[in-house]
């Protein structure tokens, strides 16, 4: 490296999603789609309010990075 050329920063660039927070949305859509047959009206009601938490999750990271 000579001295014209800039040095690459150490922190990952701002559009740069970090992997926990795809590995998280990407739980949550697996545990969506792989659910069977039919379930209570509180734990569907819960489910619906845990992905609607993990999508605002990682909407608010997305902001943030």
């Amino acid at each position: 490296m000579t001295s014209a050329e800039p040095a690459r920063p150490a922190v990952p660039q701002a559009r740069e999603v970090k992997a926990s927070v795809l590995a998280a949305f990407q739980l949550v859509e697996d545990a969506h789609y792989r659910g069977s047959g039919r379930r209570s009206r509180r734990s569907h009601a819960r489910a619906v309010a845990e992905r609607a938490v993990a999508d605002r999750r990682l909407a608010r990271d997305l902001r943030a990075s």
